[in-house]
C-alpha cells in the first residue's frame, strides 16, 4: 500500500561561520542569481503539481 504525504515542512538555520571559510568560499563560487533559482523552483513544483492533476 503505498504512502501519500499530503504536507511536507522543511525548516533550516543558517548562520555565518565565525572563523570566515564561509566568506572565502562564496569568493571561489559566486552565488547564483537569487530570482531565477526561485523562478526554476516554482516551475518545477508546478510540473509536479500537473503530473499530480493529470493521475
Amino acid at each position: 500500500m503505498p504512502v501519500e504525504i499530503r504536507e511536507l515542512i522543511i525548516r533550516a538555520v543558517v548562520a555565518d561561520d565565525p572563523d570566515g571559510e564561509t566568506a572565502v568560499s562564496r569568493a571561489a563560487s559566486p552565488e547564483p542569481d537569487r530570482e531565477a533559482l526561485v523562478q526554476e523552483c516554482v516551475r518545477q513544483v508546478l510540473k509536479i503539481l500537473e503530473r499530480e492533476r493529470e493521475r
